[in-house]
């Protein structure tokens, strides 16, 4: 599986693009800053009014405004400057610079679950959870930034279809060779390991709404997770699948007893009631300035990321996105960010690429390859 790791350490926009770009002398960084809104002058955006350490300051534009401030920051800032939905800039007492219904609607996540094992060898990470094996992972790293400190562990993965009908896979694995949360709390005393898995692309959608003109409030933020019928049977699906792809024989020296779910939870109303008592975010919140053609009246953006309806301000981070991806949303977002780099810049794109993409042949009626075999579930 690809990670952004750079010889042992997290390759992140901060290490691999920022920290870089600070030694140019057209770059400036302030930190501790709240920024409170976007100045207009009319329908054009010219500069950015923020505050640090108690007073209140302005950036102009010479020629545009970028905001870069995530899923609920930039929809927050359009709402906090006046461009919005009508009633909620009204309601939180925000006066009507531009009305544009789709900020802060559309909000979309990935949810996912542990999917636990006992493991019947002692070969898992379990193991070095004690103090004396975490000092020697950490020394190692400090020292040659390698071994267990250089790796997040979710060195597999796999995207399977949790029906036919569709043509992409829906359901995520990642599979980690231990039985803990994100906290690092170990699930039992033991061997174990697991899956986090949760479908992809979910029909729920949320909103990130502003509730007053204090930018140091917080806005409304509601996911509306796992509202609609199909949701909840792609959960159901995502859940029997699951089994089905452990109980293999392939699995069978391996696998021991199943921690959690539990052999218990079987039925669609079971299964329901676990998911919703354990399911986390994947932290993979998007979505909420899209991109869209004129005649969608709910998107903010155009094409090459520039709010509708206002001249020299674009939107560039993970809100963009129509639809969440079926897929983990930190390359993507490093993508778009790169793209819309170079239409600023306005320098010619790189031309596309047809580049070929397996796909189920039939995808239409059958959930897995027509040649799987009870022992073999090779999914579409």
């Amino acid at each position: 599986m690809h990670m952004t790791v750079d010889k042992g350490v997290r390759a992140s926009t901060s290490n691999a693009y920022l920290r870089r770009a600070l030694k140019r002398d057209n770059l400036t960084l302030k930190k501790g800053v709240v920024t409170r809104r976007i100045l207009l002058e009319g329908k054009r955006a010219v500069g950015v009014e923020f505050e640090k350490g108690g007073n209140i300051e302005h950036a102009m534009a010479d020629k545009e405004v970028i905001s870069s401030a995530g899923s609920v920051g930039s929809p927050q800032l359009l709402q906090l400057s006046g461009i919005g939905s009508r009633e909620v800039l009204e309601s939180a007492g925000v006066d009507v610079q531009h009305e544009l219904p789709g900020v802060g609607e559309n909000l979309q996540d990935h949810l996912e679950v542990y999917f636990q094992f006992h493991c019947k060898q002692p070969i898992t990470l379990n193991s070095k959870l004690d103090l004396i094996s975490k000092g020697m992972i950490g020394t190692e790293w400090i020292l040659t930034r390698k071994g267990l400190g250089a790796t997040n562990h979710f060195e597999s993965c796999a995207f399977i279809r949790s029906r036919e009908g569709l043509k992409w896979p829906n359901v995520q694995y990642h599979f980690l060779p231990a039985a803990m949360r994100y906290d690092g709390k170990a699930a039992f005393d033991g061997h174990g390991f697991q899956v986090h898995v949760g479908p992809n692309k979910p029909e729920s959608r949320g909103y990130v709404r502003i509730k007053s003109a204090d930018p140091h409030a917080k806005p409304a933020i509601l996911f509306n997770y796992i509202t609609t019928e199909q949701d909840r049977q792609d959960w159901r699906d995502t859940i029997r699948l699951t089994r089905e792809i452990m109980d293999q024989n392939a699995m069978d020296t391996f696998r021991g007893d199943e921690i959690q779910p539990g052999k218990d939870v079987q039925s669609d109303e079971a299964i329901d009631r676990w998911v919703k008592e354990n399911v986390e975010s994947a932290y993979h919140p998007s979505c909420t300035c899209k991109m869209g053609a004129e005649d969608d009246a709910m998107a903010v953006l155009d094409e090459q990321c520039r709010v509708r309806g206002i001249q020299g301000l674009r939107v560039v981070d993970s809100s963009v996105f129509p639809t969440i991806l079926n897929g983990n949303l930190n390359a993507p977002t490093i993508m778009v960010a790169e793209r819309a780099a170079d239409m600023i810049l306005e320098k010619s794109l790189l031309p596309a690429e047809q580049v070929p993409v397996w796909i189920a042949a039939e995808w239409q009626d059958k959930q897995r390859n027509q040649n799987a075999q009870s022992d073999d579930v090779t999914q579409g």
